[in-house]
């Protein structure tokens, strides 16, 4: 009997790791999750974008706001849409890269869309969001409302 066929395996990078789930998963589970490695290897060959990583993104709080960075090089702004919807910070977007080399007579067409959800967790103050676009770059900012402010208390740490 093979080690495979006892563990159930998911993803982790490209290295394969032990993934403990609940039985009620059950076997359908195990096939989605078998089924999206296969296109995720296959995808990354194309060097397509592959969900859920993509894009990258580093989120920073203070007290003040939530500031999210994305890296999104070769998209337009104009094929970027920046939404807050049932408390998350959402970021949909499509990649199109076109080459043509005539003297070769080659043409290469690439398209991939991608969103990414950010569970805020707290009260922002909406009219205040702000997005900016520069050099591949995209820089969220979300001003924390009073309330959610005020909420926040700093627990001191004691050393023993």
């Amino acid at each position: 009997m093979n080690m495979h066929d006892v563990v159930p395996w998911a993803r982790s990078g490209s290295r394969m790791s032990p993934a403990f789930r609940s039985e009620a998963a059950g076997p359908f589970a195990a096939l989605r999750q078998e089924m999206d490695r296969l296109f995720d290897e296959t995808l990354r060959g194309f060097g397509m974008p592959v969900s859920p990583g993509w894009p990258n993104v580093e989120v920073t709080e203070t007290d003040k706001e939530i500031r999210a960075t994305f890296e999104v090089p070769g998209v337009d702004e104009k094929d970027i849409q920046v939404l807050i919807e049932d408390g998350d910070l959402v970021v949909r977007g499509e990649k199109r890269s076109e080459t043509e080399d005539k003297q070769r007579r080659i043409s290469e067409r690439m398209y991939g869309r991608f969103e990414r959800r950010i569970p805020l967790g707290q009260e922002v103050e909406e009219e205040g969001v702000r997005a900016e676009f520069r050099n591949g770059l995209l820089t969220v900012t979300l001003p924390r409302s009073e309330r959610a402010a005020q909420r926040t208390r700093r627990i001191p740490v004691s050393a023993r």
